[in-house]
């Protein structure tokens, strides 16, 4: 650990110039502030205002912004078409460009200038889904009858479409190509991801006879015990009817998932096998999310039903807790193509493969993903008895490349916008301008950013590179002199904290949540004020939560807490510094779990992909630290089986 920091520390005279080159962001300005405003202005439609900043802005780092907003202020109506075309070539390949480019469209799209719109939508690098859908809808006006085949995945995939995206999918339902069944389908799946606004208009698209009322659907969605037992004698003679209590009964499993078995065996015989089997599926989802041991049992009741991609992972979830690794290999090798090749479901397939002895099959899939950093490419390098190593470290920048970066006009402005606190359209113009970067631009670019302690940013470009690394820049260490004592002090593993940080906040010391956890270590209001209290800290207010110290202070303690309280258990501790460790005690099972189960089951998506990430990043710090290979297994270890709570104060 000395040797590495040490190696850190030292700086030579040529890097010493670099690092003199590359201290671009400036602080906060008189024309910081006359830029602030004229966004103000621009927001307040104060075009006056915002023409005369305009000529006071001259020279500043983000003038180019102050240009954009006087061009995009004048859409729909105003913006000439010529005066689009001069911003856009003086700005090509810029995020600016593109953003420009983007609105024009948007706005040509929904005027149906369809020439126009023609001329420039092959232009434009990363359309979202409302220019894709614009773009259909000219091939359409134009006769092209293959628009229809390009538009027909969008029917199942595109729940809550865009605006622009309700002409196409009518397009599908005009010409014939979706029928009653396909329109269905669309419904339990909007359903089915709570998309329920979308799932009542989806319901206008089928023939009248099946074509439910609002209070009948809203009775069938909002009240669906009373709605299931109130069905009149008949209610199976007809689809609306069946399709309706099948709905109640995907309604009932959110809160109750052994209720809805017991309505669904009473009314099963009565339902067509694609409405029985979906409504199993459904079942055997929300009792997976709740780590129910019926869940594999409902699940098999859905045969070889197709799944959405939801419910199949949880279903190979369920069967991961069970130890099944029949289910789990076969309902992998039925997933989408897409789908089974992620990492998580490559390993565990490997896994499957494992457990029945194919050992050669399960090395080739492990093959697949070893080396990748990340949690699956971890544990596929443990699989295959492979020490996860630092990759060498890349050759030193040379005074061009730095240059080249320090004068990227991208990167200033991306760096010019963090300064003025616009973190949001500041990451936009950083990783627009990242593309296509070699991995010594995407190095130069990290180095920038570290250089100017916008440490989130030096990450996301040392994270690019496929050849050349510096994971001493995607693993970065700042604050290491206060990180390292608060570590010690509460006997926590440094290596642990770091990755914890970096998945909190990306050492953005004001980083604030949606939810409103604070600083770098992410702590909420309540539980900085509880551990404040417990360790008697003089004078704390939640004023103080984004000081460095304090916030590294009541974090560390925190953690230690929390592994005190979960088994000296990294997993639990991180499930619980995330989640609360009511949560994190709840998902363990009843018997011994293998940590990478425990992990790949939480039924938080935030807090499963929080834990993966945390203990992977855990891995490299140490390999950072201690200067040597690494495993994870061993990190992961063993969950042992529930037990009740402690007694005493519950953690927050």
């Amino acid at each position: 650990m000395t040797r590495f920091r040490l190696f850190l520390s030292t700086v030579s005279l040529a890097s010493f110039t670099i690092a003199a080159s590359l201290a671009i962001a400036a602080p906060a300005s008189g024309k910081d502030e006359r830029f602030l405003a004229a966004r103000d202005a621009y927001r307040a439609g104060d075009r006056v205002k915002l023409e005369r900043l305009a000529g006071e802005l001259r020279g500043h780092d983000l003038e180019d912004y102050v240009d954009y907003w006087l061009l995009v202020g004048r859409l729909p109506d105003q913006l000439e078409p010529a005066a689009a075309r001069e911003f856009i070539a003086r700005h090509e390949r810029t995020y600016l460009a593109e953003k420009l480019r983007s609105d024009w469209l948007k706005v040509l799209g929904k005027k149906q200038q369809w020439s126009e719109f023609d001329v420039e939508y092959p232009k434009i690098v990363a359309p979202d889904q409302e220019l894709a859908c614009y773009a259909l809808q000219s091939r359409r006006a134009r006769g092209d009858a293959t628009m229809l085949d390009d538009a027909l995945p969008l029917w199942t995939t595109l729940l809550e479409p865009p605006e622009a995206c309700y002409p196409v999918l009518e397009a599908l339902i005009w010409e014939k190509r979706v029928l009653a069944e396909e329109v269905w389908v669309r419904v339990r799946r909007q359903v089915e991801a709570n998309k329920i606004a979308a799932a009542r208009y989806s319901t206008n698209y089928l023939p009248p006879s099946q074509t439910p009322t609002t209070a009948q659907f809203d009775a069938a969605l909002d009240k669906p015990m009373p709605s299931l037992a109130k069905l009149p004698a008949n209610w199976a003679e007809k689809r609306l009817g069946r399709e309706l209590a099948t709905l109640s009964i995907q309604r009932v499993a959110k809160s109750d998932p052994r209720m809805a078995a017991e309505q669904l065996e009473k009314l099963a015989p009565k339902m067509e096998e694609s409405e029985r089997t979906w409504a199993w599926g459904q079942i055997g989802w929300q009792a997976a999310l709740r780590h129910m041991p019926e869940a594999v049992g409902w699940y098999r009741k859905t045969g070889n039903a197709p799944l959405s991609d939801e419910v199949a992972q949880w279903k190979v979830r369920a069967a991961l807790r069970a130890q099944d690794w029949g289910l789990v290999r076969s309902t992998i090798e039925r997933m989408p193509p897409a789908l089974a090749a992620l990492p998580e479901w490559t390993y565990w397939l490997g896994r499957a493969y494992k457990a029945g002895g194919q050992t050669t099959e399960a090395d080739a899939l492990f093959q697949k993903i070893s080396g990748q950093p990340n949690f699956y490419g971890n544990l596929a390098d443990d699989e295959l008895d492979r020490p996860i190593r630092v990759p060498p470290k890349a050759a030193a920048l040379s005074r061009d490349e730095v240059v080249a970066a320090s004068t990227n006009p991208g990167l200033k402005r991306a760096l010019a916008l963090i300064r003025v606190n616009m973190r949001v359209e500041g990451v936009r113009e950083w990783n627009w301008t990242l593309r296509g970067m070699s991995d010594r631009e995407l190095l130069a670019a990290a180095e920038l950013a570290k250089r100017n302690d916008v440490f989130d940013r030096a990450i996301a470009a040392a994270d690019r590179t496929k050849n050349e690394h510096d994971y001493s820049l995607r693993y970065l260490s700042p604050f290491d002199d206060q990180v390292r004592p608060a570590a010690q002090k509460q006997s926590v593993d440094e290596a642990w904290v770091y990755g914890l940080m970096r998945q909190e906040s990306r050492f953005i010391t004001n980083a604030k949540s949606t939810v409103g956890a604070s600083g770098l270590m992410q702590l909420m209001p309540a539980t900085a004020k509880w551990v404040a209290n417990k360790i008697g800290l003089a004078n704390y207010s939640h004023s103080r939560v984004n000081d460095t110290e304090t916030n590294l202070l009541l974090g560390t303690t925190y953690m230690r807490m929390v592994m005190e309280s979960l088994d000296n258990h990294p997993v639990l501790a991180s499930a619980a510094y995330n989640a609360g460790p009511g949560r994190a005690r709840k998902w363990r099972a009843d018997r011994p779990l293998e940590g990478a189960i425990y992990a790949e089951t939480i039924p938080f998506s935030e807090t499963r992909d929080y834990v993966k990430k945390v203990m992977s990043n855990s891995v490299y710090y140490s390999a950072l630290f201690e200067d040597k290979p690494q495993t994870l297994k061993p990190r992961l270890g063993i969950i042992g089986p529930r037990a009740d709570a402690p007694k005493g104060e519950e953690l927050p």
